[in-house]
């Protein structure tokens, strides 16, 4: 797809999806895909939530672990998505939570199935984490994710008695921060760290979601001048609730444009809010397709309505 895109000068359109919670079937995952078939995507990504723990007292003061917010496998996901619709499923590799011996497990399961494009990423603590703390024998940062990805490419698995092991062919994308990685000192530093990945092996970059999109052109020209010349895909994230206006600029550590946040005062109910950030997303989407991004990339939350609307307007 990044080769015809360098002939076509099109721009593609995907969207990432969540797993459903557990106790959910597959059909919830049909149901937020289905009303965005029509529009040709070429691609879904499929995110990875690490599980989570609490601790429960019981008798005599034990403690007992329980998990929580257990989510199906993203690569049987992956799976089901490319069986049904025939479009690729990228599914999201993390760091967290897996030692390396298991990260290259997952990627031979998803190398049988076909399934040969991958999103590494370092994740995000857990709760009860204050940072992120990798697992005892895994990967620490995300390039060190991409590395291994890498060595297999070249048959190099962690085996080394393993004779005319086979290579992989994963096409391999990172994630880029158009308004800077929360943990990172600066912009420069954090684009040193995206280098570095590209570096690695990565074939391109998803950005964060972001609404201004002058913050986007301006991380472009950066990665740019640092010599990152790969595919950087835009990430949209139309605004749907009330809620959002607070909570995405604390989750994510955006900034919502003076302009944006003018319209969103004046509204009263959910409904308002869908209305303008569908109309703030679409003047976006039009801005980035004269741009000549290559993907326009959507988070949908596992939620088609509002993106269905902004995508009919471009597509």
């Amino acid at each position: 797809m990044i080769k015809k895109l360098k002939e076509t000068k099109k721009t593609l359109f995907s969207f990432e999806i969540l797993p459903p919670l557990k106790g959910k079937s597959i059909q919830s995952i049909y149901d937020g895909i289905d009303p965005l078939v029509e529009f040709n995507p070429a691609f879904v990504n499929v995110t990875y939530h690490r599980e989570e723990f609490i601790y429960k007292k019981r008798e005599k003061g034990y403690l007992e672990k329980i998990s929580i917010k257990k989510r199906p496998g993203t690569v049987g996901i992956c799976a089901a998505i490319q069986n049904k619709y025939n479009i690729e499923a990228i599914p999201h590799l993390i760091c967290g939570g897996f030692s390396k011996e298991e990260t290259e497990n997952a990627l031979i399961d998803l190398n049988f199935l076909g399934i040969d494009n991958v999103l590494a990423l370092r994740g995000d603590p857990i709760k009860t984490e204050t940072h992120f703390t990798p697992e005892p024998g895994g990967n620490k940062y995300a390039v060190d994710l991409v590395k291994q990805i890498v060595e297999l490419n070249k048959g190099n698995y962690m085996d080394e008695n393993l004779e005319s092991a086979s290579p992989t062919n994963f096409s391999i994308g990172v994630a880029g921060y158009p308004e800077k990685h929360f943990e990172a000192p600066n912009m420069k530093a954090d684009i040193k760290r995206l280098k570095e990945k590209i570096d690695a092996g990565a074939d391109y970059i998803v950005t964060q979601l972001f609404y201004d999109n002058r913050k986007f052109f301006s991380f472009v020209d950066a990665c740019r001048a640092e010599g990152i010349e790969v595919p950087i895909v835009p990430g949209i994230k139309p605004i749907e609730s009330l809620k959002h206006i607070s909570f995405l600029p604390k989750f994510f550590n955006i900034d919502l444009p003076i302009e944006l946040t003018d319209e969103l005062d004046k509204c009263k109910s959910n409904d308002d809010v869908l209305q303008v950030g569908a109309e703030w997303a679409i003047h976006q989407c039009k801005e980035l397709v004269d741009y000549g991004s290559p993907c326009l990339h959507f988070y949908t939350m596992g939620k088609s309505k509002s993106v269905r609307k902004i995508v009919s307007s471009i597509y």
